[in-house]
This record gives C-alpha cells, sequence and structure tokens, in this order.
C-alpha cells in the first residue's frame, strides 16, 4: 500500500512525522479523508481528534484548530496544540471539562463564554481521543 508523509507541527513542536497510509480529519464544513495521491487542498480545521492509519494500526492525536494542507507527497497539519491520545492525562481532561462546564452555567457577567466554550471542546476532544484509542485497541 502506498504512504506519504504526514507531519503535525505545533507553534511549539514537531508532535508527529511519520509515513502513512491514510489520516481523517475534521474541516469546517466536516469529516476529510487523505489517501496517497489526494489533490492539493489547505482548509481549517475544527478542534477534533484526527486519526491516523499505518498498516493494521490506528493512532489518535488530539488536534485543537489549525489548518490541514495536502501536498502531491506530504500533509502536514499546523495545529493550535496537538497532543498523542497515549499522552492524555484524562483525568486532567476531565477536571477542564467540569470547570468549563461550571463556567459556561455561570450567570456571571466577567465569564467569557466563548473562552469557555473553546476550553470545553478542547476537553472534550482530549476525552474523545482517548476513547477511540482504547476503543481500537
Amino acid at each position: 500500500m502506498s504512504t506519504y508523509l504526514l507531519e503535525i507541527v505545533t507553534p511549539e513542536r514537531l508532535v508527529f512525522a511519520e509515513q502513512v497510509n491514510s489520516i481523517s480529519v475534521r474541516g469546517l464544513e466536516g469529516d476529510l479523508g487523505i489517501l496517497p495521491g489526494h489533490l492539493p487542498l489547505v482548509t481549517p480545521l475544527k478542534i477534533a481528534p484526527v486519526r491516523i492509519k499505518t498498516g493494521g494500526q490506528t493512532e489518535v492525536i488530539a488536534v485543537n484548530g489549525g489548518f490541514v494542507e495536502v501536498r502531491k507527497d506530504k500533509v502536514v497539519i499546523l495545529a493550535e496544540s496537538a497532543e498523542r491520545s497515549e499522552n492524555i492525562d484524562v483525568e486532567r481532561a476531565r477536571a477542564a471539562r467540569e470547570r468549563a462546564e461550571l463556567r459556561l452555567q455561570s450567570k456571571q457577567e466577567k465569564v467569557d463564554h466563548h473562552r469557555a466554550e473553546v476550553a470545553l471542546q478542547r476537553a472534550l476532544n482530549r476525552l474523545n481521543a482517548t476513547s477511540i484509542r482504547t476503543n481500537k485497541n
């Protein structure tokens, strides 16, 4: 089966750089599967897990927004932040989800609801990534 190079990069570091068979990402217009030979494309990404298939293995990375650029023989994801599912602290992600939910329920005017909503999406993304990884193994 043919492959292409996938790089997932954040402002802080290179999170992933390997040859892969396919990936699945969530763009603003919906889910997108990228196989070798895909047409060139640049599109924004939503906060969602990225599923990476190599051989018979699936790896999941929690990507928190950014862009995907598909080139002839390489795909680059420029993410605001990204974390491999095996490195996610589930208890910390649950605590972040609870804090964000409490902020969203708050009636105080000082609460930035947009920031709380984004924090909730990121926490849920991290939990979803660990759930997908657990269910695949």
